[in-house]
């Protein structure tokens, strides 16, 4: 599925003479929208082939993935099944609600049995459990994932930097192997475990020209502070845009912030808005915010 990018306008940007570009993946045709839809389209294409009846997966109880998988599950006439890291917390904050909806089997995992989630001897006893079944990781990143956001990027798309969120590493990855020669990708760090994140991206790709930034955590995932919520409110005011807490807010929020201090100047940028906007349900249930969302 191709998606269009266009350029948005600004003063600022003028100043420093940089044009930006954004390409909406929240506005792919499709409940599971985002980078999700590319990250799954390969995986469920591969459980369909091998006959598997049923998806497992694993996410936090707000993972945008969690609620992608129920969806794109129930698509495809698949059960599914989650485990959760941490408690059951009754009532049901509206990501596992959506999701149970979908048919979306919820159990849930203790702290310390969830680092175990991708365990290859634990996920041998699930396979033993649920012989009819196919196992995709947390954040939905593998070599499949990979091979469906390499088609996110288009040889239009030939801006001088390519800037996306990160959290598992699998978007960023395909768009690494889709960038051309003389781009470099720059990734916009959601949670603090960089080196983690920079070993895995380096197992999908073998290029250089990519580099994470991890200086707009704002503390680390779903953490954020009173500035970045006010980023988000004036920039869905001017543009009618909603970018999500977790992700797309700090990137676009670190953008704006590099172009103000002259660390990006007299350049294009094509940003990757990856959905997620469901993640903002989870937000202002917990915080009581009012963050834009499509749901």
């Amino acid at each position: 599925m191709k998606i269009e990018s266009y350029e948005i306008f600004n003063d600022l940007f003028e100043k420093y003479n940089v044009k930006v570009f954004i390409k909406r993946l929240d506005d792919i045709p499709s409940l599971v929208s985002g980078n999700k839809y590319y990250k799954l389209k390969y995986n469920i294409v591969h459980a369909r082939k091998n006959s598997c009846k049923q998806i497992i997966t694993f996410g936090g109880a707000f993972s945008n993935h969690i609620l992608a998988t129920s969806i794109i599950s129930k698509e495809n006439n698949l059960k599914s099944i989650a485990f959760i890291r941490g408690e059951e917390t009754l009532p049901l904050n509206p990501t596992l609600k959506i999701a149970t909806s979908n048919g979306m089997k919820i159990l849930y995992l203790s702290r310390t049995q969830y680092k175990n989630k991708h365990n290859p001897e634990f996920q041998k006893k699930l396979k033993l459990k649920y012989d009819d079944s196919y196992i995709i990781n947390e954040g939905g990143t593998n070599c499949l994932a990979v091979k469906g956001t390499q088609e996110i990027i288009s040889d239009e798309d030939s801006q001088d930097y390519i800037c996306c969120p990160v959290g598992t590493g699998g978007t960023i990855s395909g768009i690494i192997n889709k960038s051309k020669v003389d781009q470099k990708v720059i990734g916009f760090m959601s949670l603090k475990n960089k080196i983690d994140i920079q070993r895995d991206i380096s197992f999908f790709t073998n290029k250089k020209n990519w580099v994470l930034n991890h200086e707009f955590t704002f503390g680390g995932y779903a953490k954020y502070n009173k500035k970045l919520v006010s980023f988000i409110s004036n920039f869905y005011e001017k543009y009618n845009i909603p970018l999500d807490i977790v992700y797309n807010g700090k990137m676009f929020y670190g953008i704006y912030d590099l172009i103000k201090n002259k660390k990006i100047k007299n350049c294009s940028i094509l940003l990757i808005h990856t959905g997620g906007l469901q993640g903002n349900l989870g937000m202002n249930y917990r915080f009581d915010l009012n963050l834009p969302s499509h749901l």
